[in-house]
């Protein structure tokens, strides 16, 4: 298995000079990869300007970062041109990998407005570079620059930033420091989400579970749904008593703790995501914690009820005046 390491740069709309599009809100205009061996060996590179067909004129944040300009790109080629000779190069048997997780999400909302097949029917599995070295050299929550990384690591910068094959090159050269056990730690795009239940991913990692859902209607009818809200241990695979029911403090984000009476206190998190199909999708992670965490959450969650009750409040005074 090979590692196609992939950046891209994009164009947008300028505000007052044309609208947005909203099918695609950005148009990419770079793309550069490096494909290293299973080894990690760089074998081959690929490096080619989009001719921009959506965004004629170059957003000026856009022109000062990439230090690109619209006569430049007119020498490059249409984007499904660029793209179709991008994945024969690729080959069969490859993971993607990029610095952060927007790239491939941002390649295939510009593959659909082309109408070319979807990388993938169901969420694709690749190599978020940008967690992967807070996993190994840092404290697994923090997301850096690439340049920080590089400076970090006292990796030669040899090329300019912020042109898509180079900030591939040098996320390829983070990458090849990674021992095999932290690149165990893969991510999900989800720009294609599962289609059945038997679909949704399952995943259990080092010392903590995945779980990517369905598309539903809307966040009601996901949150009454038993996978959903399960708190099943990831570990015994059986049903666990609820500690503290699921809660949440600002809409978006629940949580949950329950007590497995072998593996102790596992708290849950779900994130609700919008879905390309204005729908909304679930992102639940589940991990043992200590009981000294366990009442950081069960204060947490009076405090939500607590800004609840004084929001109602404030809504009935509102009506009464």
């Amino acid at each position: 298995m090979n590692y196609i390491v992939l950046d891209l740069e994009w164009n947008q709309s300028n505000t007052g000079q044309e609208p947005e599009v909203k099918e695609m809100p950005f148009e990419i205009i770079d793309m550069g990869a490096i494909k290293l061996s299973e080894d990690k060996t760089m074998i081959d590179e690929f490096n080619q300007l989009v001719k921009p067909a959506v965004y004629l004129h170059m957003h000026k944040i856009t022109s000062k970062i990439i230090h690109l300009h619209m006569r430049d790109l007119q020498k490059g080629n249409p984007f499904p041109q660029v793209a179709s000779k991008f994945l024969d190069w690729c080959g069969k048997d490859y993971i993607f990998c990029t610095w952060g997780p927007l790239d491939l999400y941002e390649l295939q909302r510009n593959m659909r407005f082309y109408e070319m097949e979807p990388l993938s029917d169901r969420p694709l599995r690749f190599l978020d570079v940008q967690k992967l070295f807070s996993i190994a050299y840092e404290d697994k929550k923090s997301r850096r620059s690439l340049e920080y990384a590089i400076d970090f690591l006292a990796i030669e910068k040899d090329i300019p930033f912020h042109r898509a094959f180079s900030d591939a090159y040098y996320t390829a050269k983070v990458l090849e420091t990674l021992k095999q056990e932290v690149l165990e730690n893969y991510s999900f795009d989800t720009f294609a989400l599962p289609n059945t239940r038997e679909e949704e991913i399952h995943v259990m990692f080092h010392d903590y579970m995945k779980y990517i859902s369905r598309e539903f209607p809307d966040k009601q009818a996901a949150m009454e749904d038993k996978e959903v809200i399960s708190t099943k241990c990831y570990l015994c695979h059986k049903n666990i008593r609820k500690k503290i029911r699921w809660f949440t403090p600002n809409g978006k984000h629940y949580y949950s703790v329950a007590i497995c009476p072998v593996h102790g206190h596992m708290k849950s998190k779900i994130r609700i995501r919008k879905s390309e199909n204005e729908g909304i999708y679930v992102v639940k992670t589940s991990k043992f914690i200590s009981e000294e965490e366990s009442e950081i959450l069960l204060q947490k969650r009076d405090e939500a009820r607590e800004h609840q009750k004084m929001k109602r409040k404030a809504g009935k005074s509102k009506k009464q005046k």
